[in-house]
């Protein structure tokens, strides 16, 4: 399914005149991260921008949270951001210049009410922490490291039935009223990738309509 929405999107940029190539991968495994570097490096010889915003989130109570549901949340989140960050950042540091996007969450920003994401919260902080501290030790050669902290995204994600009771309450939390639109990051995300953002790294860019102003 993945890989038939990648296909997907590769069909509609070609018709845009942009070459690009699908490719599945579960970051979480180091080969799998290789393999789709090396891909890109294959076929472009560089990578100038990397934007990582794989994640997941298994919304249990903290006590019902299983040792496998955390590692499995960290894998992705955290070890799958780290693989990809390390992978990407040795082909930037080798060129001298690379831009590096991650997508951390409003929540590893703000004492949430109980929504049951301990894991996924923990793993979003530890994004937040890891973006600092490549941020620092990169960016004197060339490489930049910032991440994005978005408010909720209007999403087919959201819409399951474990989340609907807390839209609600979401929208109650959001000083502007809304849920984010996947629009409102567009903006965000071409700043950070763009030489606009030249003298920022190790920075986590907000966009959360207030939330986290409470």
């Amino acid at each position: 399914m993945a890989l038939e929405k990648a296909e997907a999107v590769v069909q509609e940029l070609s018709l845009k005149g942009i070459n690009s190539v699908a490719m599945a991968a579960d970051i979480s495994k180091e080969e799998d991260v290789k393999r789709m570097v090396d891909a890109i490096v294959a076929n472009w010889g560089r990578i100038d921008i990397a934007c990582n915003n794989a994640g997941i989130n298994m919304n249990s109570a903290s006590e019902d949270t299983t040792l496998e549901e955390w590692d499995k949340t960290f894998n992705v989140n955290l070890r799958g951001l780290f693989l990809c960050c390390q992978a990407a950042g040795r082909v930037m540091l080798s060129q001298g210049y690379g831009k590096i996007i991650n997508t951390a969450s409003m929540a590893s920003l703000i004492v949430p009410h109980p929504q049951k994401q301990l894991a996924y919260n923990t793993s979003k902080a530890g994004v937040v922490k890891l973006t600092q501290t490549l941020g620092t030790e990169w960016i004197d050669r060339g490489v930049r490291v910032n991440c994005i902290s978005p408010g909720i995204v209007d999403t087919p994600l959201i819409h399951s039935e474990a989340l609907k009771p807390l839209v609600t309450r979401w929208l109650a939390d959001i000083p502007a009223g809304r849920l984010a639109q996947v629009t409102d990051l567009q903006a965000a995300v071409v700043y950070l990738a763009s030489e606009a953002s030249d003298y920022m790294t190790g920075h986590n860019l907000v966009v959360d309509g207030g939330q986290s102003l409470w």
